[in-house]
């Protein structure tokens, strides 16, 4: 059966942890060895490009970089049209897309994995990028807390799914208007989180938890809401004083990439708790390791 990865619950728990176990073997197997992987970006990226395309490369296959104006989606051809033309060529399809129903539609039209490199819902592989991060700090992750400050987003969302499977906290310290909707919530608490959260006070929210995430105030195509929305996300900086009420042992994560002394200060990002370039790092294991278990999952490709 061919397996995708469009948000991290495709995956159970103990997938999970197989999955994580992939992203840090230190001999990757050649499951794409001669094969090849298309990477379809309608949003351009830093680290999700490279991380991808060396993904690949270390599975032993070749990838693809294909730009809006190459596979113009829902335009030249419908998404169904070009997933299935790009599945007689690869064994895995890679999209970095605006509207999440592209990739399920994608994914319902072919036999080869559809991996999620974002989307406007979820971001599962950078959630997997934190949790190898966080793992790699706390021998035991189980029960420990997540404090996200800021605007609730697919980052967020992700993250709290792939924490809450591990068995951790979710916290949430978002403005009114901005936060998780109840729906996500009990999402969370489906999945097994030792407890979810979700108030507007980033102080309390940050009291004695292990690990503090913020993102960006307004991300790719949301510039025009910069000036609205950063008088209302200026309480919630993460800067050394909020920092300082996280455990003792507690660490800093960004996404990146990060807009400097807005949602964080140079002070938290630069300094020792930050794990936000190690965090970077991981995108590559992340994708290594979960494109290496859906190949292996769905059996041969192309």
């Amino acid at each position: 059966m061919t397996r995708h990865l469009l948000e991290v619950d495709d995956l159970s728990p103990a997938e999970l942890a197989e999955v994580l176990d992939l992203c840090t073997a230190l001999e990757p197997s050649q499951v794409l060895a001669r094969k090849g992987a298309a990477l379809i970006f309608e949003k351009p990226s830093n680290r999700t490009r490279n991380s991808t395309e060396m993904a690949v490369v270390a599975l032993g296959g070749h990838p693809i970089y294909l730009k809006p104006d190459e596979v113009d989606i829902d335009g030249r051809e419908s998404a169904e049209d070009v997933a299935r033309t790009l599945s007689l060529y690869h064994s895995v399809l890679a999209a970095r897309v605006f509207d999440h129903q592209v990739l399920v539609r994608m994914a319902a039209t072919v036999d080869v994995p559809v991996v999620n490199l974002l989307s406007d819902l979820s971001h599962p592989l950078q959630a997997i990028a934190d949790l190898l991060t966080i793992r790699a700090e706390f021998d035991d992750v189980a029960e420990r807390s997540v404090a996200w400050v800021g605007d609730y987003s697919n980052v967020a969302r992700s993250l709290a799914i792939a924490s809450a499977m591990s068995g951790m906290e979710v916290r949430f310290a978002c403005p009114d208007g901005y936060q998780p909707p109840a729906a996500d919530l009990e999402v969370f608490a489906s999945h097994g989180a030792a407890g979810v959260r979700s108030e507007a006070d980033p102080a309390a929210v940050v009291d004695g938890a292990d690990v503090v995430v913020t993102d960006a105030w307004y991300s790719m195509g949301q510039e025009a809401e910069a000036n609205v929305r950063r008088p209302i996300f200026e309480p919630y900086r993460v800067d050394a004083a909020l920092m300082d009420r996280a455990a003792p042992d507690g660490i800093f994560l960004h996404c990146l990439p990060a807009h400097r002394g807005e949602e964080v200060t140079d002070e938290v990002l630069d300094g020792p708790r930050s794990r936000a370039w190690q965090e970077a790092a991981n995108r590559f294991n992340a994708a290594r390791g979960a494109i290496e278990w859906l190949v292996s999952e769905s059996g041969e490709g192309r």
